[in-house]
């Protein structure tokens, strides 16, 4: 694949589904903005949008196209043309947008969206997909999950009859239409859809004949919800083990903690302060972040032993004479260590007074720089490529966040820390999609837009305003439209649409944009949210 140069987004196409309350515009929902969950809700008044869909198996983005209707709250279709490439269809599917937009936004019946070469490079198409997204089938993969989550009213595809002697019903569009209409489209709802042979329908459909889909009422449904809601509904399937006491676990007892959750969540952490198991039995960097809950522990109960749990991890960055190691052990060269291997040390130096920890800190944190700092702002996962994998950024984002929070405004770092704070805050808010999203490659445009690496920036967005290391419009948007992408993302039943696997050391960009996107349950996504929506509870809080 090709990497292709990203420019920072038209702010008047962004996807606001959240009215503004207090100092962030995340926590209240108008009856208009939970009808802005269908996918034109802020769409410019004149012209039609185009933004990408997803990628094709060879890389060809895939590219939809949209015309607004009268009201952000009007009924959404979708049209789709192009499953056996760019045909007659798409060329079909092209004029109608066009003869569309040319209507007068209060002669428009509903909002109408087209992605005229669905299948740009005539691949097999499934439907629902199998494989591993993006991986396999990634063409039917990319149309699922993006129809899914953006919950369009009616869904109508141009196609003819089948091919080669197919029976009635093979074709792709049919395929599709039954999928679409049969079962809930990546988890989230049903959407009436049917084969589209007339562009006088489109001039003829009526708002009154397109009711809101189930797909759309699941997704109003979400939006709705408030921080706290979403993170009890995630509380109930996250955070329930620490074994191992890794990171993700640690994330998600935070979160609980937060929730006012504590005794359950000292009694499983509690073996590792009684001496029943050791923390740093099987050290690694994800183990090494995994001690933040005990720093979060400590401040509120005042057990020394969670302090001790915390300074054994930071210890690991000292010669047993007592010198600081050239940086924190067991970062393998990943941005992921900027998180791991640096809030620890810091929160060790807070809860123990000890300004050497917040000196290993600075010192580990510029280490890790050298190694993976790009010169655009933005992190590479590792130096053996220089992709800017999101949640790798997310894990930068993360860790300087936290860091910044422990160090004294005193100390030499504190002003390098905040200035890379910013700059990274800076250097992501362009790369934000017109979902709210932030890509598994940060500045790869029709990579797949992932949800743990946006809850983590989301995190550290709103934990800098409230911090007050950042302020302006643009921030508190990004939040906002951060919030509703998460929101709009996690079903009750702790499932989540497009999180990133684990992912070790890639040795080509390829590698990265096509890691497999998880839709379902997740650990670590799950976490990140709970995290996101317990700093929106935090940020919301009257003071």
């Amino acid at each position: 694949m090709r990497a292709l140069a990203m420019t920072a987004r038209d702010a008047s196409s962004a996807l606001i589904v959240t009215a503004a309350r207090g100092a962030l515009a995340a926590l209240a929902v108008s009856r208009g903005a939970l009808a802005a969950l269908a996918i034109t809700a802020a769409l410019p008044a004149l012209a039609a949008e185009t933004f990408d869909v997803g990628l094709a198996g060879n890389g060809t983005r895939i590219d939809a196209l949209a015309v607004p209707g009268p009201a952000a709250d009007a009924p959404t279709v979708l049209l789709v043309g192009g499953l056996d490439g760019d045909d007659a269809t798409a060329a079909a599917v092209r004029a109608a947008i066009a003869n569309y937009e040319k209507l007068r936004a209060r002669d428009r019946a509903f909002n109408l969206v087209a992605v005229p070469v669905a299948n740009p490079e005539r691949a097999p198409l499934e439907f629902p997909p199998t494989g591993v997204a993006y991986r396999e089938h990634s063409e039917s993969h990319a149309l699922w999950r993006w129809i899914g989550a953006h919950g369009p009213d009616l869904v109508l595809i141009a196609g003819g009859a089948p091919v080669g002697g197919a029976p009635a019903g093979s074709a792709p569009g049919d395929v599709l239409a039954a999928a679409l209409s049969g079962q809930p489209v990546a988890g989230i709802g049903k959407i009436p859809s049917r084969r589209w042979t007339s562009s006088d329908e489109l001039r003829t459909l009526r708002a009154a004949d397109v009711p809101m889909s189930e797909a759309h009422r699941e997704l109003a449904r979400r939006a709705a919800r408030s921080p706290r809601a979403l993170a009890e509904e995630l509380a109930q399937h996250y955070g329930h083990d620490f074994d191992p006491p890794w990171y993700i676990g640690a994330i998600a007892l935070i979160a609980r903690i937060k929730l006012g959750q504590i005794d359950d969540v000292r009694r499983i952490v509690e073996p590792y302060v009684d001496g029943t198991k050791d923390s740093l039995a099987s050290p690694s960097s994800l183990v090494l972040g995994g001690h933040i809950v005990f720093t979060e522990l400590a401040r509120l109960t005042h057990d020394p032993r969670y302090v001790a749990a915390v300074r054994k991890v930071g210890d690991l960055g000292f010669e047993p004479d007592g010198q600081m190691k050239e940086s924190m052990p067991y970062h393998q060269e990943f941005s992921d260590s900027i998180f791991m291997g640096t809030a620890i040390v810091a929160q060790a130096g807070a809860l123990t007074g000890d300004r050497k920890y917040f000196d290993m800190a600075a010192r580990h944190l510029a280490f890790m720089q050298k190694l993976d700092l790009r010169a655009d702002g933005l992190y590479r996962h590792q130096p053996a490529t220089d992709a800017a994998w999101g949640r790798g950024n997310g894990f930068a984002a993360l860790g300087l966040t936290l860091t910044l929070a422990e160090l004294p405004h005193d100390h030499p770092a504190y002003a390098s820390t905040l200035a890379s704070y910013r700059s990274l805050m800076a250097a992501l808010l362009p790369y934000q999609d017109r979902d709210g999203l932030w890509r598994n490659v940060i500045d790869y445009p029709g990579a797949y837009a992932e949800l743990s690496g946006t809850a983590m920036i989301g995190y550290a967005l709103a934990r800098g305003m409230r911090e007050g290391w950042i302020s302006g419009r643009e921030y508190k948007r990004a939040i906002s439209r951060a919030w509703s992408a998460v929101n709009a993302r996690v079903a009750s039943s702790g499932d989540l649409v497009d999180v990133c696997e684990s992912t070790a050391r890639m040795t080509s960009l390829e590698q990265y944009v096509r890691r497999a996107a998880i839709l379902g349950p997740d650990p670590r996504g799950g976490a990140m949210a709970m995290l996101f929506a317990t700093e929106l509870m935090q940020s919301a809080a009257p003071r």
